[in-house]
Protein backbone atom coordinates (compact mmCIF):
# COMPACT_ATOMS: atom_id res chain seq x y z
CA UNK A 1 0.00 0.00 0.00
CA UNK A 2 1.88 3.08 -1.32
CA UNK A 3 0.07 7.01 -1.11
CA UNK A 4 -1.66 8.03 -3.43
CA UNK A 5 0.03 10.98 -4.63
CA UNK A 6 3.75 9.17 -4.60
CA UNK A 7 5.20 10.33 -8.14
CA UNK A 8 4.07 13.72 -6.68
CA UNK A 9 6.14 13.09 -3.61
CA UNK A 10 9.21 12.41 -5.51
CA UNK A 11 8.95 14.92 -8.02
CA UNK A 12 8.68 17.22 -4.80
CA UNK A 13 11.12 16.12 -1.92
CA UNK A 14 11.07 18.25 0.71
CA UNK A 15 8.17 19.35 0.84
CA UNK A 16 5.50 19.10 4.01
CA UNK A 17 2.67 16.35 4.28
CA UNK A 18 0.01 16.29 6.08
CA UNK A 19 -1.73 12.69 6.97
CA UNK A 20 -5.21 12.34 8.71
CA UNK A 21 -5.18 8.52 9.88
CA UNK A 22 -8.62 6.72 10.95
CA UNK A 23 -11.42 4.66 10.10
CA UNK A 24 -13.96 6.48 8.25
CA UNK A 25 -16.92 3.75 9.46
CA UNK A 26 -15.90 3.93 13.42
CA UNK A 27 -17.52 7.03 14.59
CA UNK A 28 -15.14 9.15 15.70
CA UNK A 29 -11.79 7.56 14.90
CA UNK A 30 -12.29 8.71 11.60
CA UNK A 31 -11.87 12.42 12.59
CA UNK A 32 -8.27 12.28 11.57
CA UNK A 33 -9.08 11.72 7.69
CA UNK A 34 -12.28 14.05 7.90
CA UNK A 35 -10.20 17.18 9.20
CA UNK A 36 -6.74 16.22 6.65
CA UNK A 37 -10.22 16.19 3.80
CA UNK A 38 -11.25 19.79 5.28
CA UNK A 39 -7.72 21.14 5.10
CA UNK A 40 -7.19 19.75 1.29
CA UNK A 41 -10.22 21.59 0.60
CA UNK A 42 -8.70 24.84 2.04
CA UNK A 43 -4.93 24.83 1.22
CA UNK A 44 -3.53 25.26 -1.77
CA UNK A 45 0.17 25.24 -1.48
CA UNK A 46 2.44 22.95 -4.06
CA UNK A 47 4.67 22.57 -1.43
CA UNK A 48 2.22 20.56 1.38
CA UNK A 49 0.84 17.46 0.22
CA UNK A 50 -2.34 16.41 1.90
CA UNK A 51 -3.12 12.96 1.95
CA UNK A 52 -4.76 10.16 4.32
CA UNK A 53 -4.69 6.68 5.30
CA UNK A 54 -6.24 4.21 7.54
CA UNK A 55 -2.92 2.53 8.83
CA UNK A 56 -0.42 3.04 11.66
CA UNK A 57 3.07 1.95 13.51
CA UNK A 58 5.39 0.64 10.52
CA UNK A 59 3.28 1.18 7.73
CA UNK A 60 2.83 4.83 8.44
CA UNK A 61 6.65 5.40 8.04
CA UNK A 62 5.95 4.79 4.42
CA UNK A 63 3.63 8.10 4.09
CA UNK A 64 5.85 10.74 5.33
CA UNK A 65 9.30 9.10 4.49
CA UNK A 66 11.19 11.91 1.91
CA UNK A 67 9.35 14.72 3.29
CA UNK A 68 11.39 17.40 5.38
CA UNK A 69 8.12 18.39 7.85
CA UNK A 70 5.12 15.80 8.85
CA UNK A 71 1.60 16.70 10.00
CA UNK A 72 -0.01 13.90 11.44
CA UNK A 73 -3.41 13.79 12.45
CA UNK A 74 -5.38 11.42 14.61
CA UNK A 75 -8.12 10.40 16.93
CA UNK A 76 -6.57 10.20 20.21
CA UNK A 77 -8.06 8.95 23.80
CA UNK A 78 -6.29 10.42 26.96
CA UNK A 79 -9.14 10.73 29.06
CA UNK A 80 -7.87 13.65 30.24
CA UNK A 81 -9.64 16.16 27.63
CA UNK A 82 -13.11 16.69 26.91
CA UNK A 83 -14.08 15.48 23.93
CA UNK A 84 -13.67 17.43 20.69
CA UNK A 85 -10.47 18.90 22.43
CA UNK A 86 -7.82 19.42 19.97
CA UNK A 87 -3.89 18.59 21.37
CA UNK A 88 -0.61 19.50 19.79
CA UNK A 89 2.24 16.69 20.07
CA UNK A 90 5.48 16.63 19.09
CA UNK A 91 6.66 12.97 18.45
CA UNK A 92 9.38 13.31 21.46
CA UNK A 93 6.24 14.04 23.30
CA UNK A 94 4.88 10.12 22.44
CA UNK A 95 4.98 7.47 24.85
CA UNK A 96 5.98 3.83 23.70
CA UNK A 97 2.93 2.51 23.39
CA UNK A 98 0.79 5.85 22.57
CA UNK A 99 -2.84 6.33 22.21
CA UNK A 100 -2.60 7.25 18.79
CA UNK A 101 -2.57 3.96 17.13
CA UNK A 102 -4.12 0.60 18.17
CA UNK A 103 -1.30 -1.40 16.46
CA UNK A 104 1.34 -3.62 16.85
CA UNK A 105 3.56 -0.43 17.17
CA UNK A 106 3.72 2.45 18.56
CA UNK A 107 4.00 5.68 16.43
CA UNK A 108 7.18 6.53 18.46
CA UNK A 109 8.35 3.04 18.25
CA UNK A 110 8.18 3.57 14.44
CA UNK A 111 9.63 6.58 14.32
CA UNK A 112 12.82 5.30 16.59
CA UNK A 113 12.95 2.29 14.77
CA UNK A 114 12.88 4.38 11.08
CA UNK A 115 15.29 6.45 12.10
CA UNK A 116 17.70 3.79 13.48
CA UNK A 117 17.54 1.82 9.99
CA UNK A 118 18.25 5.03 8.56
CA UNK A 119 15.04 5.96 6.92
CA UNK A 120 14.85 9.33 5.26
CA UNK A 121 12.35 10.73 7.66
CA UNK A 122 11.31 14.69 8.28
CA UNK A 123 12.79 16.13 11.06
CA UNK A 124 9.96 17.54 11.93
CA UNK A 125 6.89 15.55 13.23
CA UNK A 126 3.71 16.97 14.24
CA UNK A 127 0.90 15.44 15.84
CA UNK A 128 -2.27 16.82 15.69
CA UNK A 129 -4.84 14.58 17.70
CA UNK A 130 -8.77 15.31 18.81
CA UNK A 131 -9.92 13.62 22.06
CA UNK A 132 -12.59 11.06 20.80
CA UNK A 133 -15.47 10.05 22.56
CA UNK A 134 -16.52 6.75 20.28
CA UNK A 135 -14.38 4.94 18.52
CA UNK A 136 -16.12 1.36 18.39
CA UNK A 137 -19.35 2.10 17.16
CA UNK A 138 -20.36 1.71 13.40
CA UNK A 139 -20.87 4.79 11.94
CA UNK A 140 -20.10 7.12 9.35
CA UNK A 141 -20.49 10.04 11.46
CA UNK A 142 -18.32 11.79 14.40
CA UNK A 143 -20.09 12.13 17.52
CA UNK A 144 -21.11 15.95 17.41
CA UNK A 145 -18.43 17.38 19.94
CA UNK A 146 -15.98 15.59 17.92
CA UNK A 147 -17.73 17.01 14.53
CA UNK A 148 -17.27 20.60 15.91
CA UNK A 149 -14.15 20.40 16.35
CA UNK A 150 -13.03 19.20 12.93
CA UNK A 151 -13.13 22.96 11.47
CA UNK A 152 -11.59 24.11 14.34
CA UNK A 153 -8.84 21.39 14.04
CA UNK A 154 -7.87 21.71 10.05
CA UNK A 155 -8.01 25.95 10.94
CA UNK A 156 -5.35 25.49 13.70
CA UNK A 157 -3.12 23.13 11.59
CA UNK A 158 -3.48 25.68 8.33
CA UNK A 159 -2.33 28.16 10.71
CA UNK A 160 0.43 26.13 11.80
CA UNK A 161 1.84 25.31 8.42
CA UNK A 162 1.49 29.19 7.61
CA UNK A 163 3.96 30.08 10.37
Amino acid sequence: MGISGISDKQENPGRTVVVGLGNTILSDDGVGIYISREIKKKLSRPDIFVDEASTGGLELLEYITGFQKAVIIDAVSTGKNPPGTVIFLTAEDLPGGSSLTRHQVSLSEAIELGRNIGMDLPSEILIFGVEVNDVTTFSEKCTPEVDRAIPVAAEKIISSLED
